[in-house]
Parts: structure tokens; sequence; C-alpha cells
């Protein structure tokens, strides 16, 4: 038992580091009206284990505050992912699904944080298609192309005890 509970915290707080490291890296492009977070392709990873749910969670609220996100970007930001993550593990028997919740969360979510948060002064469905734009194209197509290349190792990388 225990070390199931060590396992778990363990891949929460890698998948974390590598959330937030991901962010960080691409901080240019994963910020703002258009968003491309690369780190957003993490969200398949519920999938895989349920660890990844906590993980994405505290690497994305990490990373919008090591990127110097104002508080409801922090929060709602981390929410959506949140949201997204959990979505992802009820639907792991759907592969191909997987992607959609953190896709329909951010979509939700992220054009309000923008507005009302940043004061950009754009129109909320204008900001819902580019923030859905960047998160088909991390969410959905980054996002299965390392779900099928994880798909193999799964078992080496995600082991249970």
């Amino acid at each position: 038992m225990k070390n199931k509970k060590v396992l778990f915290i363990t891949q929460a707080a890698m998948i974390a580091a590598v959330y937030v490291v991901l962010t960080l890296v691409f901080a240019p492009f994963g910020f703002g009206q258009v968003q491309f977070r690369i780190s957003e392709a993490l969200t398949i990873l519920p999938m895989f284990t349920p660890a990844a749910i906590p993980g994405l969670f505290v690497g994305c609220l990490l990373g919008n505050i090591l990127a110097g996100s104002i508080l409801p970007d922090i929060l709602f930001g981390s929410l959506a992912t949140l949201i997204g993550a959990v979505g992802s593990y009820l639907l792991r028997k759907h592969r191909y699904l997987v992607p959609l919740p953190p896709i329909f969360a951010n979509i939700l979510i992220v054009p309000f944080i923008l507005r009302y948060g940043y004061q950009i002064l754009l129109p909320i469905p204008f900001m819902m298609l580019t923030v859905g734009i960047g998160e088909v194209a991390c969410c959905g197509i980054l996002g299965l192309i390392l779900m099928f290349a994880l798909n193999k190792y799964k078992h080496q990388i995600f082991k249970t005890v």
C-alpha cells in the first residue's frame, strides 16, 4: 500500500515537473490570445495513470506562477487543466476522445481570463477560436502523437505496484 502511494506521488511530481519545464521553455508561444502551449500535449497522460490528474494541475499552477501570470489566470487556467485532466481520465477507454476535454475546458475558460483578467478586448468568440486552434494543435495533434508513442512503452513508463 505504501509503495503504491509513493509511486503515485512520484509519477504526479514527474508529470508536474515536465509540464512546468515545457511551459517555461516555450512560454513565448504559450500565453496571450493565440496560445500554442506545448505542455498541453501532456493532457493525454491521464489515459495512462490517474497520477497525471494532480500532476497536470500542479504543473499548470506552478507554470503559470513562474511565468508571471495574474491571479485569475493562475487559478482559472489551472482549473481548466484540472477539468480537462479529469475528463481525459474518464474517457481513457476511448483513446481518440482523450484530447477533447482539455480542448473544450480551455476553449470555454481561457478567453474569459484573457478578456476580464488581461483586458484583451477582442471578442470572446474570436478568442475561443484562437485558443481552440492552439489547443487542437497541442492537445489534439501533439497529444495524440505523444499518446501513440507512449502506448508502446506504457507498462515500463507507467508501472503499477
